[in-house]
């Protein structure tokens, strides 16, 4: 049963999504498409970075937890990964931005864009040492560079409280990843490569990294999403 861990985390964390999908008041199915081609194109340099790290021993898996396939180093589970969560947060936003009225949170783009980034800039500054510091604080100021100031992204408020939300599910799933309810954790990190600072037994770092994936895969969810609504209109 073990063996079945990482799978069972991945599986609980999307099924109520995937399922609430098909629900006539949300059809978050039609959107199938577009979030499929966003998690994709962002899974790709994020798979990446994660294959890297592993080989560099930044993180590493116990495989005790995992159904024993290996893909250039990263359990499967982990390919998924790059799936499954970013599903569940989509889903979350979608949902959030067909009931509720939060247009009003673009008001504090420039401050959450500023206060994220000047954190970020000056944590990659005082610990250029520790690579899984430097890489998601350089990730994540380049994303909200990008957001904000070259696309005039008008949701970043919004998504920066929907993720804060997403924290409630963010600590269960990654906190069963690092270690807590289990004898090992899942994933373990070198100490030497990040702050140290955790969160119960999450390295503040996942919550950051999780944050710039969300962001883009959004970003680009929206992009193809608008893309399929107006063929949808123009074939009606």
């Amino acid at each position: 049963m073990m063996a079945y861990t990482y799978a069972l985390i991945l599986f609980f964390t999307v099924i109520i999504c995937f399922i609430a999908s098909f629900d006539r008041r949300i059809l978050f199915n039609r959107h199938f498409g577009a979030f499929l081609k966003s998690a994709v194109l962002v899974a790709i340099p994020f798979i990446a970075w994660d294959v890297w790290f592993t080989a560099r021993g930044v993180w590493w898996f116990n495989t005790d937890y995992t159904l024993g396939i290996v893909l250039a180093g990263l359990p499967l589970e982990e390919w998924l990964f790059f799936m499954f969560i970013p599903f569940s947060c989509v889903f979350t936003y979608f949902c959030f931005d067909k009931f509720f009225k939060l247009d009003w949170l673009s008001g504090f783009n420039n401050l959450i864009v500023f206060v994220i980034v000047i954190v970020c800039s000056v944590m990659a500054l005082l610990h250029y040492d520790k690579i899984y510091t430097l890489v998601t604080a350089i990730a994540t100021i380049a994303t909200l560079i990008y957001l904000h100031f070259i696309v005039r992204a008008d949701w970043i408020g919004k998504a920066s409280l929907i993720f804060t939300v997403l924290m409630l599910g963010f600590f269960p799933v990654n906190g069963v990843l690092t270690g807590t309810g289990l004898e090992t954790p899942i994933v373990n990190y070198n100490q030497n490569d990040f702050l140290g600072i955790r969160m119960l037994t999450i390295p503040v770092e996942d919550a950051v990294y999780g944050y710039t994936q969300f962001l883009l895969v959004l970003y680009f969810f929206k992009k193809f999403s608008g893309k399929s609504l107006k063929q949808q209109g123009n074939e009606e």
